[in-house]
């Protein structure tokens, strides 16, 4: 298993986060269920920005990487990401093989060399790359847009197709100088491509929308793709090819080879069992929808023409927003990795993120509220309420030994949470962790319940009670265990305090179906304690002044830019202050009690479901809303919510959509909708 490299030119933030806290909690699974695996990483550590901020430091490269790799791990270790190797880009191992690969190519007859133009910085005196051009989009118009594409429209182009561009390193109009150059030629790999993606295979290695988006990018054709780049610049040379080097999207996915040949020697493992075509060991990659493009054309069809197997699964997932918005750094929301572990538990974010992931490529929202709400209830008032509401007991009137057995209600009870050991395994095992937190949660409500039912603070008031107490409680301990299993891939520190706790080795997923019964436990310590508002406002407080202090002074072209941006500032705050409406403003809302007479699917639709509403009217209102991940057609069927009736009608291509249902949340599965209490009819005006 792999995540994608982090690049070596800055910090990790907690956007990076949401891939490695998915595939370490995904490793962890695997591994209690008693496979092998191996999950490798590595800093992806070549390219001209590097080179750029280590002469901008006065250092050299190697000891920018060398630094940034430290600090790196710390934070991954802290966040309890526990890798089998973490290597880097800038290795022995990486450069045999990414050499190697490219003379594989060469002689498969698919790297093609010629000279193309590109834009040269006079002042720096280098071939700028597509990051460090700037200029208008030749398609849309729009300005400030890199030399690859345009965040606008959408448009991708040559950097020499901008107007007016400019070198984002000097400032200065770039000049036209021509070069060699060495491309890859993809095109001719797009009949393997093909069939290696079709989704409708058995073993379709990407979800159905990253399939359907590679559809689009055969449809527009797929283009020679240049692995080359000019002196200067901080990479591999390309082999016979003095002062051209190999581009970074080459080497940095063979980092993911190199990082498991450095783990095979110090481990005695045989590399080329792993990485030959008929190989029967499974390659997992973990990896943004920003880098699709490369993980699912470029990296198998290298692999596959350099003689090496292709992945079993390419695992996509969305990006990060916080209160909704994407992070900033205005609002303090761009909160980097050690920030955040400097005022919180790391697992509160690895629980938050388990709560919202799921095997889709969806964004993912922060909303901090929810969070605070999630763990303080869930994570402090479900699960370790358990253990705290017995672990007393066992302690002081049974000298911490449980029971022998438990009684008929209490074996019941913790029978129950053990039966649904592979529903959830299924659900870790297809990444759908959003459902598997969910459940195990509701099974939480389970033993709470029974606690509730058989209050053993009551029982231990009572004469006679001992031996039932003593049963109760066991049951209780029990049921925790057992929900310490579920949650351990996700809460590893967590779960280790557990087995201290309960003086056991540590839990495996098939130690679910034991009985923990005439043991002796050690005294209980508070394992979690709930989040308070104060330390998230000095997170958020010291994310915005650490980001204030990093900020780069303007270079000559960041002066007009930095006007741009008080100007949206200043619109920003005058939005956000001016919140305020009148009593008139409010009047003009036509809010109505509607009955859901009828719901369904909608096809072609991710989000949507059309729901027929009864208001009052002669004939029903038609609504599409957004809230098919958070409800089924069969949950809302005959149930009161509440609508905007006097909306002005939408015409969607589903059909025309006569109103807007009132719901809560931030989105995606946390969505709410507003339910009326008994006695409100359809047709009723909210006021």
């Amino acid at each position: 298993m792999t995540s994608a490299l982090p690049y070596a030119n800055g910090s990790i933030h907690i956007g990076h986060l949401v891939e490695y806290i998915q595939t370490d909690i995904w490793v962890r699974f695997q591994k209690m269920r008693g496979h092998r695996c191996h999950y490798v990483c590595a800093d992806d550590t070549h390219g001209t920005p590097i080179m750029l901020r280590a002469e901008q430091e006065g250092i050299t490269p190697e000891a920018l990487i060398e630094r940034v790799h430290g600090e790196h791990f710390r934070d991954f270790s802290d966040f309890q990401i526990e890798f089998d190797n973490y290597h880097s880009t800038h290795s022995d191992e990486n450069r045999e093989l990414s050499q190697d690969i490219y003379r594989r190519l060469d002689r498969a007859g698919l790297i093609t060399r010629r000279t193309i133009e590109q834009l040269y910085d006079p002042e720096k005196e280098m071939f700028l790359s597509d990051r460090f051009i700037k200029g208008g989009c030749p398609k849309c118009k729009a300005g400030e847009q890199y030399g690859d594409s345009c965040e606008v429209c959408g448009a991708t182009y040559a950097p020499t197709d901008l107007i007016k561009p400019y070198s984002v390193l000097s400032g200065a109009t770039p000049v036209t100088r021509e070069s060699e150059h060495h491309f890859f030629k993809l095109g001719e790999c797009e009949d393997f491509l093909k069939e290696w993606l079709d989704p409708a295979g058995k073993a379709a290695p990407l979800q159905l929308e990253a399939a359907n988006k590679m559809n689009e990018w055969f449809a527009a054709g797929l283009r020679d793709w240049d692995i080359s780049r000019d002196a200067p610049y901080f990479g591999f040379e390309i082999p016979d090819a003095s002062g051209k080097f190999l581009y970074v999207w080459l080497d940095a996915p063979v980092g993911y080879m190199a990082s498991f040949k450095n783990l095979c020697e110090k481990e005695g493992l045989e590399f080329d069992s792993y990485w030959q075509p008929d190989s029967d060991a499974e390659l997992y990659h973990f990896i943004g929808k920003d880098i699709l493009y490369f993980h699912a054309l470029f990296w198998p069809a290298t692999l596959k023409y350099a003689g090496y197997r292709t992945p079993t699964k390419i695992c996509v997932h969305g990006f990060l927003t916080v209160d909704g918005q994407k992070m900033s750094k205005s609002r303090g929301t761009f909160i980097m990795a050690r920030t955040y572990l400097d005022h919180l538990n790391p697992e509160y974010l690895r629980y938050y993120f388990a709560a919202k992931l799921s095997e889709r490529i969806e964004d993912i929202d922060l909303n901090l509220e929810d969070f605070t709400a999630r763990v303080n209830s869930n994570l402090v008032g479900k699960y370790i309420n358990i253990a705290s509401r017995s672990a007393g007991f066992i302690s002081k009137r049974f000298d911490g030994q449980l029971a022998t057995a438990l009684d008929a209600d209490g074996a019941k009870m913790v029978a129950g949470i053990q039966a649904q050991a592979e529903q959830i395994a299924a659900r870790f095992e297809a990444r759908q962790f959003s459902e598997a937190m969910r459940e195990i949660m509701a099974l939480a409500d389970q033993a709470n319940e029974y606690v509730s039912d058989k209050a053993p603070w009551v029982m231990a008031k009572e004469a006679g009670q001992e031996q039932p107490l003593h049963q109760v409680c066991t049951a209780i301990i029990n049921a925790f265990r057992v929900l310490t299993i579920y949650l351990k891939p996700v809460l590893p520190k967590l779960a280790a305090e557990v087995e201290a706790f309960l003086n056991i080795k540590p839990l495996q997923w098939c130690d679910v179906s034991e009985l923990l019964t005439d043991h002796t436990i050690n005294n209980y310590k508070h394992l979690m304690k709930r989040i308070e508002q104060k330390q998230i406002d000095a997170m958020l407080e010291a994310s915005a002044a650490t980001l204030q202090q990093a900020k780069p002074s303007p270079a000559r072209h960041g002066e007009a830019q930095q006007k741009k941006t008080a100007k949206v500032k200043k619109e920003t705050m005058t939005s956000d202050s001016d919140h305020t409406i009148q009593f008139d403003d409010f009047a003009k809302i036509d809010l109505r009690i509607a009955k859901i007479v009828k719901a369904d699917h909608v096809e072609g639709a991710d989000k949507l479901l059309q729901l027929t509403l009864d208001i009052g009217e002669e004939k029903p209102r038609n609504v599409f809303a957004g809230i098919k991940s958070a409800y089924s057609p069969e949950q809302l069927e005959g149930k009161l919510t509440v609508m905007v009736a006097n909306l002005a009608p939408r015409k969607m291509r589903f059909g025309l959509s006569e109103g807007m249902v009132l719901a809560a949340g931030p989105g995606g599965k946390s969505l709410w909708i507003l339910e009326p209490h008994e006695g409100a009819q359809p047709g009723m005006k909210v006021k």
